[in-house]
């Protein structure tokens, strides 16, 4: 008997993925977690009914919520991720070696002990790599109380339903600038602007009551149904948005010159040039 796994995220349509064989299906603590295969997007993690990550297309979004900031930096020593327990964003990370140490913040010990399970391949060894602190706690609280300072993080929550919806608070954006060194830079993720567009607005509205330069920049990720992933940007340095290629492209080499399968210097600079349709999202 044939088994689909539905995605219910958007309340105007719903998308089914064939479930060619279920791995686990149960609670973690905190949510319903599916893990299957499917011909076209490989293993599959689904959280209460969302995609999270498949081994086929993580790339996309792994690459570029870590590349992208890290880059953009230039000189960064400490970062955070909040969220993130599948290592894929981790992994991308740590492959800057300008990073002394990299602090992973998951709310859930299961999904981490699930996805080394079942995604080794996607954090790669990055778990265990002597550069890495994994914290298990709840991303706001970490955030709110501790004294460490980073020059980037990085957000990579759920969708704002559930134990992901603090993620998107002005209380948490302020807690992550009073966080972040003079120069550092906050990435979140925020969704599809096409059927998200409130989500990417409202955050871009906290990030500029918070930072001197607030934007957002895309990529296409098949897996994540509805058009073009988009990932806010806030700095207290607006020139880190506006490198050209040939400066992305020094830091590039000078970090080893890894191979990548989306982020690439050209893809980088031309991921801030927005649609009209998200510009007016960001700039209103």
């Amino acid at each position: 008997m044939e088994r689909w796994a539905e995605e219910t995220l958007h309340r105007g349509f719903r998308v089914r993925l064939k479930a060619d064989r279920v791995l686990f299906d149960s609670e973690t603590e905190h949510q319903r977690l599916i893990i299957f295969e499917n011909a076209d997007f490989g293993r599959v993690m689904m959280l209460d009914g969302i995609v999270q990550v498949t081994t086929k297309d993580e790339f996309v979004y792994h690459e570029m919520m870590a590349h992208v900031p890290l880059f953009a930096h230039g000189r960064a020593k400490k970062a955070l991720i909040v969220g993130g327990g599948d290592g894929g964003v981790l992994r991308e990370a740590l492959r800057h070696p300008e990073l002394k140490e990299v602090t992973l913040c998951e709310i859930d010990r299961g999904v981490i002990d699930l996805c080394r399970q079942h995604f080794p391949e996607v954090s790669a060894g990055a778990y265990d790599d002597p550069r890495t602190r994994i914290v298990i706690a709840d991303g706001t609280k970490f955030v709110a109380e501790t004294a460490d300072r980073f020059d980037v993080i990085m957000v990579d929550s759920t969708d704002p339903i559930g134990p992901g919806a603090v993620l998107f608070t002005r209380e948490f954006y302020t807690d992550c600038a009073r966080s972040l060194r003079p120069d550092g830079l906050l990435v979140t993720q925020n969704g599809l602007p096409f059927l998200q567009a409130g989500e990417l607005r409202q955050s871009v509205t906290y990030f500029r009551g918070l930072f001197a330069d607030a934007s957002a920049y895309l990529a296409n990720t098949p897996s994540y149904f509805g058009g073009p992933m988009s990932f806010g940007w806030a700095t207290d340095n607006p020139k880190l948005r506006h490198h050209r290629r040939k400066k992305i492209e020094r830091r590039y080499d000078k970090a080893g010159a890894f191979p990548t399968r989306y982020w690439r210097p050209d893809v980088h600079v031309a991921a801030f040039a927005l649609p009209n349709y998200v510009r007016e999202l960001v700039e209103d």
